[in-house]
C-alpha cells in the first residue's frame, strides 16, 4: 500500500485522545508482521491504550527512531466539509482529522516498511508509537522506557510532527498547572464571616501576568497564559473555592525553574486561612539545539530543509534528547492546519515524506561509515 491508502486506513480510526488507540495500534502491529517485522506493545496502567515498538534491521546500536503519536484531537464544535475520520482528497489535498498531525508522518512511516525490509540494512530503524500526546505527553515516557531496556542505544530520534520537512532543532517546554483555593463562604451581607477564595486566586493571575511582563522586558522567551477560572456560586455568597488553570513555556531548564519559584513566593504570601493545592497536570520538556549537531546533519542528508524552522509547539523530541538521543523535529505537513476544521495535508507533502522514507533507507544501509564520518567531519557544521 502507498503512503495515501495507509492514511486512510489510519485516519479511519477514531483515536481522539479520550478514546482508545487500540484498534489502531493492533492494526499497525498486524501489518508489520505481515511484512515479517514484530512489534512490541507498551500498554497504559489501564490497559485501554498502547504504544507500539518495532524494529526493522539488525539489533545494533547506532539506529534511528522515527518517533509519532497516535492521539487527536477533537472535533467537536468544529464546522467539518465532510466526516472527519474519513479521508477524502480535494485539488491535490488530504482532508481528515489527523492527516497533518501526525498520521501522515506514520502512514509514510508505514508505506516504506516493504522497501526496508528489502535492503541489507547495518543499522536499525526503529518505529516509536505513542498515545496522549495530545493531553500532556503521557504516553511517550513509558514508551522510552522501554526502549532503554530492549533496545542497543540509537543515534538519533526523528519526531514526525508537521514542519513540511523543515529541520527543528529546538522548541519551549510546556507546564501546566491546576491551583485550587479554598476559603470559607458566607452570606455576602456580611463578607468578614467567610475568606473569599477569589479574592487570592485573582492576585494571584495579576502577579502571574505581571511577571509574565517582566520577563519578555528581560528578553526571555518564556510565554505565561491562563486559561481558565472557575469559582462561586453565586452574587450573593463569598466564594467557598476557586480553580485557576495556567501554562508557562520555558525555553531552558533555567527559565523553567525561575517561573517555578516565583510561583512558590506567590503561593507563599497567600493568607493562611485559605487552603491551597497546587496541581501539576503536565511537564514536556523543551528541547534544545544539540551541539555538534549530528541529528541535523542525518536529517539534511536524508533530504530535509534547512535552515532550521521555527518550532512553536511543544512535543515528545524533549523526552527522548532527555533520554540521550539526540532529537530533532521534522515530519509532513503544516502546524497552521493542524487541530482545524477540515485539516488537510497536501499530496505534495506525502510525496516529500516517501522521499526521506526512502533516505532513511539508504542511509540504514551504509550506516557505520556514514555514522563515523558524520561524527568526525567537525567541516561539515549545518548552516
Amino acid at each position: 500500500m502507498n503512503t495515501p491508502e495507509l492514511l486512510r486506513i489510519l485516519v479511519g480510526f477514531d483515536t481522539t485522545s479520550h478514546r482508545s488507540n487500540l484498534d489502531l495500534i493492533r492494526w499497525v502491529a498486524a501489518y508489520l508482521e505481515d511484512h515479517g517485522v514484530e512489534a512490541r506493545l507498551i500498554p497504559s496502567d489501564d490497559g485501554a491504550k498502547a504504544n507500539l515498538l518495532a524494529t526493522i534491521g539488525p539489533a545494533v546500536a547506532g539506529g534511528i527512531v522515527l518517533s509519532g503519536h497516535t492521539d487527536v484531537v477533537p472535533v467537536d464544535g468544529q464546522a467539518w466539509d465532510s466526516d472527519p475520520f474519513a479521508l477524502v482528497e480535494r485539488e491535490g489535498r488530504f482532508h481528515g482529522r489527523g492527516a497533518a498531525d501526525m498520521k501522515g508522518f506514520i502512514a509514510a512511516c508505514l508505506a516504506a516498511v516493504p522497501s526496508w525490509r528489502r535492503l541489507d540494512l547495518r543499522r536499525p530503524i526503529h518505529l516509536a508509537l505513542s498515545y496522549d500526546e495530545e493531553i500532556g505527553c503521557f504516553g511517550v515516557p513509558r514508551l522510552i522506557a522501554d526502549m532503554r531496556a530492549n533496545v542497543p542505544p540509537p543515534a538519533l530520534a526523528i519526531i514526525g510532527e508537521p514542519t513540511q520537512m523543515r529541520v527543528g532543532l529546538a522548541h519551549r517546554g510546556v507546564f501546566c498547572h491546576r491551583v485550587t483555593f479554598c476559603g470559607v463562604p458566607a452570606h455576602s451581607s456580611n463578607p468578614a464571616l467567610g475568606v473569599s477564595a477569589i479574592e487570592p486566586a485573582a492576585l494571584l493571575i495579576a502577579r502571574l501576568a505581571s511577571f509574565g511582563r517582566t520577563l519578555i522586558a528581560q528578553g526571555n522567551r518564556t510565554t505565561l497564559n491562563v486559561g481558565s477560572i472557575r469559582g462561586g456560586t453565586a452574587i450573593n455568597i463569598v466564594p467557598g473555592c476557586c480553580e485557576v488553570q495556567w501554562e508557562f513555556r520555558p525555553p531552558d531548564e533555567a527559565s523553567a525553574a525561575a517561573v517555578k519559584g516565583e510561583l512558590g513566593r506567590l503561593l507563599a504570601d497567600v493568607s493562611p486561612d485559605v487552603a491551597v493545592e497546587l496541581t501539576q497536570l503536565a511537564e514536556i520538556p523543551a528541547l534544545s539545539a544539540e551541539d555538534g549537531g549530528l541529528a541535523a546533519r542525518v536529517a539534511r542528508n536524508l533530504g530535509a530543509l534547512w535552515p532550521p524552522g521555527d518550532i512553536p509547539f511543544g512535543t515528545e523530541a524533549g523526552f527522548f534528547q532527555q533520554a540521550g538521543i539526540p532529537s530533532l523535529v521534522c515530519g509532513p505537513g503544516a502546524i497552521a492546519q493542524a487541530h482545524q476544521p477540515n485539516e488537510w495535508i497536501a499530496a505534495s507533502e506525502l510525496d516529500a515524506a516517501d522521499l526521506f522514507m526512502a533516505g532513511v533507507g539508504a542511509w540504514a544501509r551504509e550506516a557505520p561509515p556514514a555514522l563515523e564520518r558524520l561524527r568526525s567531519d567537525d567541516s561539515r557544521k549545518p548552516g
